[in-house]
């Protein structure tokens, strides 16, 4: 685990803010041009592809509320790189139009500029999110 950087702490205000379900805090940290991408295809799983600006960014988090609830998320490690913020994790979820489960570990990706968030990438198991919203 790294030090604390101005980037990291922002990174960790963000998860808080999710954990509260602040999604205007961190809409607020985004720029305006912002791009905002879960990998996998979004005929998948709503909340996977690219989201773009403010108004992607509350679009995808209304597709996280509406379609899954949280049993465990984790960011774990936070490690800073020039503009980029890494941090691994690992969640848990029920989608809750079919009721399955799903986990995963994962890696986001954020580009840090004028300490805004640019860019936000999720690497994650998409399969198994997508089976388990096919039910």
């Amino acid at each position: 685990m790294t030090q604390d950087t101005p980037a990291i702490a922002l990174v960790k205000s963000l998860y808080a803010a999710f954990g509260k379900g602040d999604i205007a805090t961190i809409v607020s940290a985004i720029t305006p041009d912002a791009t905002w991408e879960s990998t996998g295809r979004q005929s998948d799983f709503p909340t996977y592809g690219m989201f773009k600006g403010q108004a992607g960014v509350r679009e995808f988090f209304a597709g996280v509320g509406g379609n899954l609830s949280f049993s465990e998320f984790s960011p774990k490690e936070f490690y800073a790189a020039g503009e980029k913020v890494f941090v691994l994790g690992h969640y848990a979820y029920t989608v809750k139009k079919t009721g399955k489960s799903a986990a995963s570990n994962w890696v986001h990706i954020f580009t840090i500029a004028n300490s805004k968030v640019k860019a936000f990438c999720e690497f994650s198991d998409t399969a198994r999110g997508a089976e388990a919203h096919r039910g």
